[in-house]
């Protein structure tokens, strides 16, 4: 999957790119249709040790999925928002299902009434 990593206010180093590109790979496992993403890294001027944020969106067929979180290391925030993009595919996937199967099941009921 190609993933786009913006870091805003500071240069990302590539080995906080690659843990990124590693971590949002394996989101296929889950889900194999993701188009592309794109990943933003901020860092805010704030008295709290946890000032770094991690901004994911993924487009998908037919809709877009955001995450964010922030934590203290952008490895963690890293690890927090691909956690709710993962639950966000489960929820994808698990309603596609659901209207799929109830799409057969009223095409079943026509062809009984007309058969």
């Amino acid at each position: 999957m190609n993933i786009i990593v913006q870091s805003i206010r500071f240069d990302a180093d590539r080995k906080l790119i690659k843990f990124i590109q590693k971590k949002v790979n394996k989101l296929d496992l889950f889900f194999d249709q993701i188009i592309d993403g794109e990943c933003y890294l901020k860092l805010e001027n704030v008295e709290d040790e946890a000032n770094k944020i991690t901004e994911f969106k993924l487009n998908i067929p037919g809709s877009q999925l955001f995450a964010k979180a922030q934590a203290k290391s952008f490895e963690e925030a890293t690890d927090l928002a691909v956690e709710s993009l993962r639950r966000q595919i489960n929820k994808h996937k698990t309603k596609t299902r659901t209207k799929a199967s109830n799409h057969k099941a009223l095409l079943s009921l026509i062809d009984e009434r007309v058969a």
